[in-house]
């Protein structure tokens, strides 16, 4: 699953530089997680950086983009093919 984050976000900015995808953006209102590029750190980290930083716990598994560690393993490997 990607990541997304909630409403409760402070926008505190720890999490954008914390990501090695790129995949956090601000938004709008809020902090973003952009799903395509989203990998839960698999292929980078064994856990996951952004919520290991933030201070309020706002983000959270994104239930409608189920992925197996697999599947976010091969979108690794896809998002670094493109950065070659």
């Amino acid at each position: 699953m990607a990541l997304l984050i909630t409403d409760e976000c402070i926008n505190c900015d720890v999490c954008e530089p914390e990501c090695p995808n790129a995949a956090i953006s601000q938004g709008e209102n809020i902090y973003v997680i952009d799903p395509n590029l989203c990998t839960e750190c698999v292929g980078h980290y064994e856990t996951q950086q952004c919520k290991d930083v933030c201070p309020v716990d706002c983000i959270i598994q994104d239930s409608t983009r189920v992925e197996t560690h697999d599947q976010l393993l091969q979108k690794y490997h896809q998002l670094v093919k493109q950065t070659d």
